[in-house]
């Protein structure tokens, strides 16, 4: 696997040298740094964009075999599909460039910050069998909506719903309180810090800071949460008293005591928030560059500290309490496999969408900005429409970089269009499987427990019936 990989980084740049004779259209900024003008590119540099979010959206459905053994492949034709021919027509200086600036300051934060998250959350185990009822469902579902913004949406889903179909097994109706859990956990559970989602992470990266989402996206999060926790308590009721108050009773349910094991690792979702945090406030003014991509020393120093803590979750956590939890490397790895294509695919549509007016997505700019000024309720509908068919963490970073891109600017007098941004992308990334990474996450575990879970399309059901009057209730109350 090793060699292979290696063979694979050293064709890409083998690639990239070769079409370095390429013809150099690529303007040099100041102080000799290449770049790349958005008002020359066409919509057709975002085909292999189009073409990896396309993928992660149908193949898992129509070619579940092929893409559960091939997806690493899939992603690095997109990836090259991209970067071949820019080299080609932009050199290979450029593409090199651009290439270091997304991974080094992007995609290798994003990726780690991910990583060390899944591993710690991992290694918690819940013990014992609660009972569920609509009373103990629903605090379930509360917890993990708080969780969701200090250990991520894809640590609390992976910490709570193996426990959470254990306690309804007795239960004859299971799959409304899996979507929900997908609605709460999965999704609006994040929105209060950059720990908690993608999208906010990405933003935390450029720039915003860490509270700004825990004082501005509290109301609207509040809102959605409260209002979804009582559909969900009411709809649990009435099924619960349909089914008759059924007890689990069998030997195996009362084997274990409720306990939590690997409790050390809440210690280290602790370091993790501390390792983010000193990032965000810890400004030496210490740099280094590679290749004119300048890194700054308090993101290195957040970074290694991430590695060390999930090492030391996995020196810290007995191996047979994973186990136990189901815990495997799979889903980080098609994560870490699937966002490196998607991060460098992305770059020419960041750049046509900085070009604003300039550029070949004009029509998209023209619909979030009238005379200058954003228009917010479409920052947050085509913020939330986009993520919920393609991803939420690209999607949230085009329209930040529409909105400007100057994080100051946004936090500032812009605060309600970040707010738009930010709310579109996380919100509404629980309106498809494909949304957010933790959906298709917990549907996959769902089903391998003997739900019966609906479809791709059968779950947009549910999302525009309980989601949808939400969504309007939040652009009326906040964005109009």
């Amino acid at each position: 696997m090793k060699h292979r990989a290696v063979r694979c980084v050293g064709a890409v740049l083998a690639s990239l040298l070769i079409l370095s004779s390429g013809s150099a259209l690529a303007a040099v900024g100041e102080g000799g740094i290449p770049h790349l003008d958005g008002g020359e590119l066409g919509l057709l540099w975002i085909a292999p964009f189009v073409g990896i979010l396309l993928s992660i959206a149908l193949m898992p459905l129509a070619l579940p075999h092929f893409w559960h053994h091939h997806f690493g492949k899939v992603s690095a034709f997109w990836g090259l599909a991209f970067l071949i021919p820019f080299a080609i027509f932009y050199g290979w200086d450029l593409a090199l460039y651009e290439t270091l600036h997304v991974g080094l300051l992007e995609y290798l934060p994003f990726i780690i910050l991910l990583g060390a998250l899944f591993t710690v959350a991992g290694g918690v185990r819940v013990t014992g069998s609660l009972v569920g009822t609509p009373a103990v469902n629903t605090g379930m579902l509360f917890v993990g909506t708080v969780m969701a913004s200090w250990m991520g949406t894809t640590g609390a889903a992976m910490l709570l719903i193996r426990p959470l179909i254990n306690a309804n097994e007795h239960r004859g109706s299971m799959v409304h309180t899996v979507v929900f859990f997908i609605f709460l956990v999965a999704n609006v559970g994040g929105s209060l810090t950059p720990l908690g989602d993608p999208p906010l992470f990405l933003g935390f990266l450029n720039g915003v800071d860490f509270f700004w989402t825990t004082t501005h996206m509290l109301a609207p999060m509040a809102l959605v949460s409260v209002l979804l926790l009582a559909v969900y308590f009411v709809l649990d009721t009435i099924l619960y008293s349909r089914e008759g108050p059924k007890r689990a009773a069998s030997v195996e349910s009362h084997e274990e005591k409720l306990g939590v094991e690997g409790k050390v690792n809440f210690l280290l979702l602790l370091a993790i928030v501390g390792a983010v945090l000193l990032s965000g406030v810890w400004k030496p003014g210490i740099s280094f560059t590679v290749y004119h991509v300048e890194v700054q020393i308090q993101n290195l120093a957040r970074d290694v500290l991430l590695i060390m803590i999930a090492l030391l979750s996995i020196r810290l956590t007995v191996d047979e309490s994973r186990r136990k939890n189901g815990f495997s490397w799979f889903p980080i790895v098609e994560v870490a496999k699937l966002f490196a294509a998607i991060f460098i695919t992305i770059v020419p549509a960041i750049a046509i969408l900085r070009a604003g007016s300039d550029g070949a997505l004009a029509s998209v700019v023209d619909l979030v900005s009238n005379d200058g000024q954003p228009v917010n309720v479409m920052y947050f509908w085509l913020t939330g429409l986009l993520s919920s068919f393609l991803d939420n963490a690209p999607t949230y970073l085009v329209f930040f970089n529409t909105a400007g891109g100057d994080a100051e600017a946004l936090m500032g007098p812009m605060a309600e269009t970040l707010l738009a941004i930010s709310a579109g992308a996380v919100f509404m990334g629980a309106n498809t499987y494909i949304g957010n990474a933790p959906n298709f996450m917990v549907r996959s575990i769902a089903v391998e427990r003997g739900v019966p879970m609906p479809s791709f399309f059968g779950y947009m059901g549910w999302s525009i019936i309980f989601l949808m009057p939400m969504f309007v209730l939040v652009t009326f109350v906040f964005f109009v």
